[in-house]
């Protein structure tokens, strides 16, 4: 009889990734599987093992097609007309990390574990980040 084998401890490790010129949603995508730990063959669903994720260049990231003028993103107080729009371009102008954070917290399970996880996700808009003690592994995407 087939057990299935579940792994509790795991070696998370920093991982950065260089946002220039890659696309929002195949870059996304793939940070989201980092971040869940799928990359690992000791992948267990009901546990964090992925690893932490550095993004920088974030401002300098590619947006394919009319989605600058047509994507919106929605906001909502809970109060009757509290409802926000702001379209991707107003976005990447106000806060350019903003998009990708949106992108990979929405590829994320919707779980209590995905707070967790999404903690280990750090996007910078420039070359300069603060993990430097960690000793990130450059990553290619």
């Amino acid at each position: 009889m087939k057990k299935t084998r579940f792994f509790n401890e795991t070696d998370r490790k920093w991982v950065l990734i260089d946002a220039k010129d890659k696309v929002l949603g195949r870059l996304s995508t793939r940070i989201a599987k980092i971040l869940q730990g799928k990359t690992k063959a000791t992948y267990s669903p009901n546990f964090l093992c992925g690893d932490k994720v550095v993004v920088i260049n974030a401002s300098q990231i590619k947006i394919t097609g009319n989605k600058l003028e047509n994507k919106i993103y929605d906001r909502y107080s809970g109060y009757p007309g509290g409802i926000k729009t702001i379209s991707l371009k107003d976005m990447q102008a106000k806060n350019p990390s903003r998009a990708l954070y949106c992108a990979v917290r929405g590829m994320l399970p919707k779980t209590m574990l995905a707070k967790r996880m999404i903690r280990g996700l750090k996007i910078y808009p420039n070359e300069k980040y603060e993990q430097v003690a960690q000793q990130p592994i450059k990553l290619e995407v």
